[in-house]
């Protein structure tokens, strides 16, 4: 028998299964809940005989299936708020942002309103299955959260979580490394920074003490010591919470900090597909097109390779520019000591309150000449459009190339 992915949503399965009157037990349609009836959202309102009706979407079912019902019916105190939270953002945007006093006796809302509450239960319900997406992929114990209070702009279509580099055929991103540190409390004289011509990169806060351009040589997977060495911060993932939200001046999707950053602690790692020089050359054409690439040039030792995180990558895929940024980028060997293939961290260069939002230089000098940009991706050696520069720092240069 022939697999292949299921690319329905599972409401969108179990709509069918009830349509259809079947049963599934894989996806929660059995003969006992093949009848049930939850609240998904609310869709519209109005006033009959003095009684309030709401339209109810049902979790599940078909929307040929909504039901006008009276209120004292509802148990969901979270969705009626958000109902009326909606109903009142609405208004407040029609109004330029000037609240707007509903009337209690109402008989009807305009189709206009009915649309605009329903586009938001849908953004939210997409938002909310896609953190919980998010959380799933990711392999380290911080959470990720969505937020978008600006437009009603959705998940990305085209864009899938990984955790690591996902070479392009052809290309191996491990050199079989199979020797490792002898130390049993790193640092020692022979760890492995030692053994690769360099210092320990961290000082005993577990902090980076090593200035921008050198390289963070990691313990590996063979080394003798066990997690809590010193020396393994990279390959640990993500230690802090993170927000990926909607910007509200035009540049799109951004991230931000749940909790407050030290300087020099290790942020998140920088990843995406990798790929030949000569095919992100390739790609950076038609990007320029359509507006958008995420080009990292992987120039350490050569220009073989270039990371391209546009559709593969982690939270880093979202992270803005800034001509003032709060992050730094370092090269790190740990299970691969190939030169041309070093894995990108972001570092703070300063203290980062929670809430702030995380930002590094696109063209970032020191550790490497990067060309990753979500609105143009652009490197020295090519010449792109220039595109405006809207992060808003006093020092900046006015174009992101």
């Amino acid at each position: 028998a022939w697999y292949v992915p299921c690319l329905a949503s599972l409401e969108t399965l179990q709509e069918l299964c009830r349509k259809e009157n079947l049963r599934c037990k894989s996806i929660g349609i059995t003969n006992r809940s093949l009848k049930s009836y939850e609240v998904e959202y609310l869709c519209d309102c109005k006033v009959e005989e003095g009684t309030e009706y709401y339209l109810v979407k049902w979790k599940g079912w078909p929307e040929s299936s909504n039901t006008w019902e009276p209120q004292k019916n509802l148990q969901c105190p979270l969705l009626l708020q958000n109902f009326f939270n909606d109903k009142n953002e609405y208004f407040s945007r029609v109004r330029e942002g000037k609240a707007l006093k509903v009337r209690n006796h109402y008989k009807a809302l305009n189709p206009a309103v009915t649309e605009y509450i329903v586009k938001k239960a849908k953004q939210r319900i997409a938002l909310q299955r896609w953190k919980e997406e998010l959380n799933r992929k990711k392999n380290h114990k911080a959470m990720i959260l969505v937020e978008n209070t600006v437009d009603l702009e959705g998940p990305p279509l085209d864009f899938y979580y990984i955790n690591e580099y996902k070479p392009a055929p052809g290309i191996n991103v491990l050199n079989g490394i199979t020797t490792g540190c002898e130390c049993t409390d790193c640092p020692a004289e022979k760890c492995c920074p030692k053994e690769a011509g360099f210092i320990l990169a961290y000082n005993k806060r577990k902090k980076l003490k090593i200035q921008p351009g050198l390289p963070i040589y990691e313990c590996n997977s063979f080394c003798r010591c066990g997690p809590d060495c010193p020396n393994r911060i990279v390959q640990k993932g993500t230690p802090y919470s993170l927000c990926i939200f909607r910007t509200n001046n035009g540049r799109g999707w951004g991230v931000k900090t749940l909790q407050k950053i030290k300087t020099n602690s290790f942020v998140m790692e920088y990843v995406g597909e990798v790929i030949t020089s000569e095919e992100a050359e390739r790609r950076g054409q038609l990007y320029d097109n359509q507006g958008n690439t995420y080009l990292f040039d992987l120039d350490y030792d050569s220009d073989e390779f270039t990371v391209d995180a546009a559709r593969y990558g982690n939270v880093s895929h979202f992270v803005n520019h800034s001509c003032d940024p709060n992050l730094q980028v370092f090269n790190v060997f740990i299970d691969n000591l190939d030169l041309r293939l070093p894995r990108i961290a972001l570092f703070s260069t300063r203290t980062i309150k929670a809430g702030e939002e995380l930002t590094f230089d696109y063209q970032m000098k020191g550790s490497m000449d990067m060309s990753s940009d979500s609105a143009d991706g652009l490197c020295p050696s090519r010449k792109r459009i220039r595109t405006v520069c809207k992060c808003g720092a006093v020092c900046c240069r006015g174009y992101l190339n």
